[in-house]
């Protein structure tokens, strides 16, 4: 695994296509957040979405149509600064890229959104397992079976992101992670994934399977994902999101934003 310390440092890797691989890990102690780019006649319902459903979609800026430079990371440039993008049309996947320039227009709004990413680092100062980052690969994603509240054109299941601990580690990672408010907070679900509809920890829906030992339980927490799926659900004549595990890293800090 590659260590960047700057934000800035690694968006610029990014940009120039000298780093491609997702983000966990990256920049640590830094902010990151999934991205959802769409018309600016269908942003309104797709804030209510978010409004809605602030688990799996905490709101951490939303920028003004044709603007791809956030407020929180002033210099950037979200149509070039995430490793990939994923561009659908009509509701339908298109193509796989690591630039958006040729895709973005001056209608597009672009939504930044927490990412669990964001708690990783402060669950490695707690001695927690991380095992996607100790095994070099994206977190593990699953869909569910819970809905969540639908807003105009746009629903979706509540996807969700699992890292294997001990049931002693699950009790700690609750009380680290739930400070994190605005990048998914405490777990949704330990244990049983076939109450969330998961017949098989081995194939995620998106990600890379990881190792759970014997000892361990599944943790799963609300991911930022499921925003991709709400935004696809509607035929729009264009959505760009970042592609699973691919994220934006912001200039703040992941302390910046928690519940003390």
């Amino acid at each position: 695994m590659k260590t960047i310390q700057s934000p800035a440092e690694l968006r610029e890797l990014i940009r120039n296509g000298k780093w491609t691989t997702p983000t966990s890990g990256a920049a640590s102690g830094f902010l990151q957040a999934n991205l959802v780019m769409l018309p600016a006649a269908e942003a309104f319902h797709f804030l209510l979405f978010c409004v809605r459903n602030p688990k799996p979609c905490p709101i951490l800026d939303v920028l003004e149509p044709g603007v791809a430079e956030p407020a929180i990371a002033p210099g950037a440039d979200l149509r070039t600064d995430l490793p990939r993008y994923k561009v659908f049309e009509n509701g339908e996947f298109k193509t796989d890229v690591q630039d958006v320039s040729d895709y973005f227009d001056d209608q597009m709004v672009s939504f930044l959104l927490g990412c669990s990413f964001s708690f990783e680092n402060a669950m490695l100062a707690a001695g927690l397992p991380i095992r996607n980052v100790a095994e070099d690969k994206n977190v593990s994603m699953y869909t569910t079976n819970r809905r969540c509240h639908s807003a105009g054109p746009f629903s979706a299941p509540l996807v969700v992101t699992m890292r294997p601990m001990t049931p002693e580690q699950a009790i700690r990672a609750v009380q680290v992670t739930t400070r994190f408010h605005l990048t998914h907070g405490a777990p949704v679900h330990l244990g049983d994934p076939g109450k969330l509809g998961i017949t098989d920890l081995d194939r995620p829906d998106f990600g890379d399977a990881v190792t759970v030992h014997a000892d361990e339980i599944p943790v799963f927490w609300a991911c930022g994902v499921t925003s991709q799926l709400a935004a696809t659900s509607a035929a729009l004549s264009r959505v760009i999101t970042h592609a699973p595990g691919h994220m934006f890293v912001s200039d703040l800090k992941d302390e910046d934003l928690t519940i003390l």
